[in-house]
């Protein structure tokens, strides 16, 4: 018995563990994702002064970006199964970060009324760039780690958003602060070109990977993971599956219950991170007299713990699962205790003092970190042959919240004098519908199985 164990722990001992690494380029990929985002909300303050913006226009432009993302996810996710996520995500960091770049520009296009429309249409662009990134990421996760790793990685990948608030909203606003809002889009533009080139240096699909030896990819593939390859160097790697994208199988993804209460879900938890993208920083400029300065070094707090919970929710989530749990419980209790903590968000209406609405809203994201494992859910419950077209439809749906958040709230806000009271209400109501979402639509969480598709 002993002598087995020992065996068994040298084997595992000499498991290379490449997919940590590719855990780590799209965590950064993802938090220049993220940081590019939210470069208006941050730069937004001083952009409003020189050219005019009032908060409805605001809310527009905010809403730029989510319209092309959002109608961009199932032709994201065709390319994504068609091409695979090595090409398609270089051509994506590329092209998002050339639209971040050209922002920095805007004050060329002579009045303020020609540089409102420009910025709506590099933002648009953007959003259309950006459309494969989060699909990417759910396809690589589900390639690269077993079942019992997967909610752990994709929690991960997740919570660069909240990494990117903890690193770049301090510095943005900073670069804002001493040197103007121009640079900020430059810094950022830049990084990400050289960002792409290096994804294309570092990314390959597990069984074609030259460090990742034979001990590794069985580990993967017998946990779960979807090995995806060409020429693959070890004869247990499946084959590739035949991408069949088609509007046969969108219905059939959208006829099925349990993936539709995950699409309504992210939808509702996307309005808490579309507020915190967007109109977050100027709620504490606006609504609690701080300075661009100020509000860019307190929206890292909230980050910080977003991040935190963000970690935690997944290692929860796999926790159980190793404990025996069922997969539909070890996803569920996380994500449900998570948001109804989120709920608490509306209780800054209610204290006027700053450090206690700076630890309400902490608290707020800690709670959506911990509830933020759509992604998870996706790689376990997307059918192996539409991975990419599966977690498009889940991002399409999150993503209408970028539309629709930032547009409500800034009719709410202008409509209220400038109170952000209504505002927090909607967001903690969406908290509550993705409680709602996960107890009474999803029922058991497991692999969809498609119905053959005539070609």
């Amino acid at each position: 018995m002993q002598t087995t164990h020992v065996a068994s722990a040298a084997g595992v001992a000499k498991r290379t563990s490449v997919r940590y690494s590719i855990l780590l380029m799209i965590f950064l990929i993802t938090t220049f994702n993220y940081a590019d985002r939210a470069t208006l909300s941050v730069t937004g303050s001083a952009m409003r002064g020189e050219f005019g913006f009032d908060a409805i226009k605001m809310g527009y432009i905010f809403s730029a970006f989510s319209w092309a993302y959002v109608l961009s996810q199932l032709p994201a996710g065709w390319l994504l199964d068609r091409f695979g996520a090595r090409r398609v995500y270089a051509a994506s960091i590329f092209l998002w970060s050339l639209f971040t770049l050209l922002q920095s520009a805007i004050g060329l296009a002579g009045s303020a009324a020609a540089a409102v429309v420009t910025l709506f249409v590099l933002r648009f662009l953007m959003g259309a760039a950006e459309s494969p990134a989060f699909p990417a990421n759910a396809k690589v996760v589900a390639s690269w780690f077993p079942t019992a790793e997967r909610g752990t990685a994709s929690a991960i990948f997740n919570s660069a958003q909240y990494f990117a608030a903890v690193v770049f909203t301090p510095l943005m606003a900073w670069v804002t602060h001493r040197f103007g809002w121009h640079q900020v889009y430059i810094m950022m533009g830049v990084a990400g070109l050289l960002l792409a080139l290096t994804w294309l240096k570092v990314m390959k699909n597990p069984a074609d990977h030259p460090r990742v030896n034979k001990a590794e990819l069985d580990h993967i593939e017998q946990g779960g993971g979807v090995i995806t390859a060409k020429k693959s160097a070890f004869p247990s790697a499946t084959a590739e599956p035949r991408s069949t994208a088609s509007w046969s199988l969108v219905r059939q993804l959208l006829g099925n219950r349990m993936l539709l209460g995950v699409y309504l879900a992210q939808y509702c938890i996307n309005v808490l991170t579309y507020f915190f993208l967007t109109w977050f920083p100027i709620y504490l400029v606006q609504a609690r007299g701080m300075t661009i300065l100020q509000a860019g070094l307190i929206a890292s707090l909230p980050a910080i713990c977003g991040f935190t919970g963000g970690v935690l929710g997944g290692v929860i989530s796999d926790g159980l699962i190793r404990r025996g749990f069922s997969l539909t419980v070890a996803r569920k209790l996380p994500i449900v205790c998570g948001m109804l903590l989120s709920s608490c968000i509306i209780g800054c209406n209610y204290v006027s003092t700053d450090w206690i609405v700076v630890a309400l809203m902490s608290l707020a994201f800690f709670g959506k970190g911990i509830g933020a494992l759509g992604w998870a859910v996706v790689a376990d419950t997307s059918p192996k042959e539409a991975i990419g077209l599966s977690g498009s439809i889940f991002n399409m749906f999150g993503n209408v919240a970028g539309i629709v958040t930032p547009i409500v709230i800034g009719y709410l806000v202008a409509t209220s004098g400038g109170s952000f009271n209504g505002a927090l209400v909607f967001v903690g109501i969406n908290a509550l519908l993705t409680v709602f979402s996960y107890l009474v639509i999803v029922k058991d969480i497991k692999r969809v199985e498609l119905r053959p598709v005539a070609q």
